[in-house]
């Protein structure tokens, strides 16, 4: 079994994130140009992590920064890496990071077929706080929104 280390993400790495985005059905699927925003200065503030494994990135998450209020915008593993805990490790270490920052608080949507995401933010502490009809495009679907409140 190899290891997986969680580390900042590299604009070199902006090659397989888009390959890794594309590849997951569930995923919001990122032109390169939105990725490479992550690393402009003078830009909304983002977190981008990845997972690598052996030089390999398995994984990543990005999150939009906007004062103390982060949304959690991208969370993808690659297939061969699923079921691991890289998801749980990735969205851990976001809220290390969040806590550290002062964040009060975390938010995201999902898509509400998405099963397997959901269950992982609620057992991570995330709570359900709405719906948002049609959210989602190919396929169109609702999003389930949640949220994780860190500081009050």
């Amino acid at each position: 079994m190899s290891t997986h280390t969680i580390r900042r993400a590299k604009p070199t790495d902006i090659p397989e994130l888009v390959t890794i985005g594309l590849e997951a059905a569930t995923a919001a699927h990122w032109p390169e140009s939105e990725y490479e925003r992550i690393f402009e200065t003078g830009s909304v503030p983002r977190v981008a992590l990845v997972a690598d494994s052996g030089g390999q990135v398995a994984g990543f998450i990005v999150a939009r920064c906007i004062e103390k209020e982060w949304e959690l915008e991208n969370v993808v593993v690659r297939q061969e890496f699923r079921r691991r805990g890289l998801g749980r490790l990735l969205i851990q270490h976001l809220l290390q990071l969040a806590r550290a920052d002062c964040a009060a608080r975390i938010f995201l949507e999902v898509r509400e077929s998405n099963e397997s995401a959901r269950k992982l933010y609620s057992q991570l502490g995330f709570r359900e706080t709405g719906h948002r009809s049609g959210y989602y495009s190919h396929p169109v679907e609702d999003a389930v929104t949640y949220e994780i409140v860190i500081r009050m």
